[in-house]
């Protein structure tokens, strides 16, 4: 033995002191992997199907407490299988470590405590836990695809067969979405579907959760603005065009035209092709309309500079030739109002309120100076008592942010910081984010508890969104539990930076029900995390998920400009195939949703033979042959 050891080292480009200092660090891994899986008191708890996974899964957590990347290269110097893809069986894999370099010391290793998990268990585990969320395995393809299902699902059964025929596995109902009696017409589509396609769809639905939103605004002015088509010199190419109709029938509207304004019958009835019509527009600036064409339902009326035209404003007929009864009338009905927004530059000041009252733009006297700044509410008033001087707050999915500045017992004010050069819009009814602030707000709403007692009934999975922590969990669970005893799936929907930070407690909580899994919503998370950091959260979620053999669903942005434009970008159709490493992908609705489905089942299909989960496969090379004939000649030249 002695001396095919020391044969065996001269072969080694390690010294034997560096072997055993290797020995020492796994050693200390390994016993601390085994205390921190001792030291938890609530395994009990845990489904008996899970309990193996989540021993698996506090070892993993213990692993990842130590920086191995050093230990890491000096495996690789051995020749011996690093640490790096660990995650379905830790403690087999830091076992075969040990028992191979102590062969290599030329002594024996027969540890007493047994792993939970050899190295095929864990892959069929996470397997077995996949189709029990998500249906069985697609023909020829390992990852499952989910739908959003938009509410025209609800009534057109074509747009669900067609994505059931074309790779949808999953269907997604967002409960903060439409009602009970639209998600009972979406999901009878479904089994229609099924039993014409003879495929299986599960059904997911995502409860709303505490989704914190600006309040409303102050309608905008009830202007309608007409202008014509410029070329780049300003010469008038197209004149715009006005359908004027007889208030007491509004009948069909042509497509062709930029408005559609209703004015007294009795006076449209004396106007005829070729007169004009004079008017002050809602700015003040005097303008003329030509007169096209005239009849019984309405006139063509046609101008050469932009009119803002508003309910009230008095039109004066100019006749040609001829006179008329009553020259002058006014435009009459309510016009439709203005998209309301505020608009917020970088410096500038916004107060965030408790106020139900619709919020306002700022206001400036005639010098530009500021007399009352922007107001907007906010949709959950509760949270603004846990902000803190300093924190960030996000609006409208990150395009607009700021800092808080002062904290007031109604309201607090909030500087703009990140705001494009032209200002930016915020909207009502738009997303709010404080990634830093310890929101006291339960995951589940009023609402959530009530539709509950349909997705019990209906759903195979549901997702508790802006889940934080495992009270958050547990607080599903019981709600469930009250009404169905066997209740539906649960799904962790990882939107903050909470809800990543309290993963691994949010996951031993869900374990405690027969079947979970995981969604990485990276829209919320990518401003609560930072667009930086987003790559390295995503990942980390899949490595703790793959741990607790728990399958997880890659979400949002998926192939967004092929389902909503008809036309994928490159990074898109990468990030489509990275994401092949979860076990479910899912796409959002778009009016080319088909297409988007078949093209994510085609990319999964190819991407599956060359990696799976961290693991390259090394599927031969499709290179052309012309490639091997030049190697081939100069092999020969040599």
């Amino acid at each position: 033995m002695a001396n095919s050891k020391t044969s065996l080292q001269q072969q080694l480009p390690c010294e034997s002191e560096s072997l055993s200092h290797i020995i020492d660090q796994l050693l200390q891994i390994r016993g601390e992997m085994l205390r921190m899986e001792s030291g938890y008191q609530h395994l009990e708890r845990i489904h008996p199907s899970h309990r193996k996974s989540a021993q698996n899964l506090l070892q993993y957590l213990a692993l990842r407490m130590f920086d191995v990347r050093e230990l890491q290269i000096q495996l690789s110097d051995w020749g011996l299988s690093s640490l790096g893809r660990a995650e379905r069986k830790v403690q087999a894999t830091i076992d075969t470590v040990l028992s191979v370099t102590h062969k290599l010391e030329g002594k024996e290793w027969k540890p007493k405590e047994q792993p939970p998990f050899c190295f095929r268990d864990g892959r069929r585990l996470l397997e077995e836990n996949t189709t029990a969320l998500l249906g069985d395995y697609p023909s020829g393809r390992r990852v499952r695809i989910m739908v959003t299902m938009p509410t025209e699902a609800a009534d057109n059964y074509r747009l669900v067969y067609d994505l059931l025929e074309n790779g949808m596995n999953c269907a997604r109902i967002n409960c903060a979405h439409d009602d009970p009696g639209v998600w009972q017409k979406i999901i009878n589509n479904i089994r229609r579907a099924e039993d014409a396609t003879g495929r299986r769809c599960k059904i997911h639905m995502d409860l709303g959760g505490p989704k914190l939103r600006t309040g409303t605004l102050e309608p905008g002015p009830a202007v309608v603005k007409v202008r014509p088509q410029r070329s780049p010199k300003g010469e008038v190419l197209e004149p715009g065009r006005i359908w004027f109709y007889p208030e007491e029938k509004h009948g069909e509207v042509p497509v062709e035209a930029k408005a559609c304004l209703p004015v007294p019958g009795d006076w449209l009835a004396q106007c005829k092709g070729g007169d004009r019509i004079e008017l002050t527009d809602a700015r003040g600036a005097n303008r003329h309309l030509q007169i096209e064409e005239a009849g019984d339902t309405g006139m063509w009326v046609s101008t050469k500079k932009t009119v803002y035209f508003m309910s009230g404003i008095r039109l004066r007929l100019k006749p040609k030739k001829r006179k008329v009864k009553n020259k002058t009338a006014r435009l009459v009905g309510e016009l439709p109002r203005k998209d309301p927004y505020l608009q917020l530059f970088t410096g500038d000041l916004l107060l965030l309120t408790k106020s139900a009252e619709p919020g306002r733009n700022a206001k400036f006297d005639e010098f530009g100076n500021l007399l009352r700044p922007a107001v907007i509410g906010c949709s959950i008033p509760e949270v603004l008592d846990d902000v803190q001087l300093g924190e960030p707050i996000w609006f409208d999915d990150g395009k607009i942010g700021g800092i808080i500045e002062k904290v007031e017992p109604e309201q607090i004010h909030v500087r703009i910081m990140q705001a494009r050069d032209k200002g930016e819009r915020l909207r009502g009814e738009k997303g709010i984010n404080l990634p830093d602030t310890e929101l006291q707000l339960s995951a589940m709403t009023k609402e959530d508890i009530s539709d509950l007692q349909f997705v019990v009934q209906y759903a195979d999975s549901v997702g508790l969104s802006f889940a934080n922590s495992a009270r958050d969990v547990e607080d599903l669970i019981e709600n469930m539990r009250q009404l169905c005893p066997d209740h539906p799936a649960i799904v962790l929907k990882i939107e903050t930076r909470r809800g990543f930070d309290h993963l691994p407690a949010m996951l031993l909580s869900a374990m405690q029900a027969p079947v979970a899994g995981v969604m990485i919503a990276r829209g919320d998370l990518a401003i609560e995390c930072g667009f930086g950091r987003l790559a390295e959260v995503q990942e980390q979620i899949l490595w703790i998920c793959e741990a607790a053999h728990v399958p997880a669903i890659w979400a949002t942005q998926v192939l967004e400009g092929l389902a909503k434009e008809g036309l994928p970008t490159r990074a898109e159709v990468t990030d489509a195939a990275m994401g092949q490493r979860a076990e479910c992908i899912m796409l959002n609705k778009g009016e080319h949703i088909v297409d988007a489905t078949r093209a994510l089942d085609d990319i999964l299909r190819r991407m599956q033979d060359h990696q799976t989960k961290k693991r390259s496969l090394l599927r031969k090379l499709h290179l052309s042959e012309k490639f091997f004939l030049k190697m081939g000649d100069l092999e020969l030249a040599h």
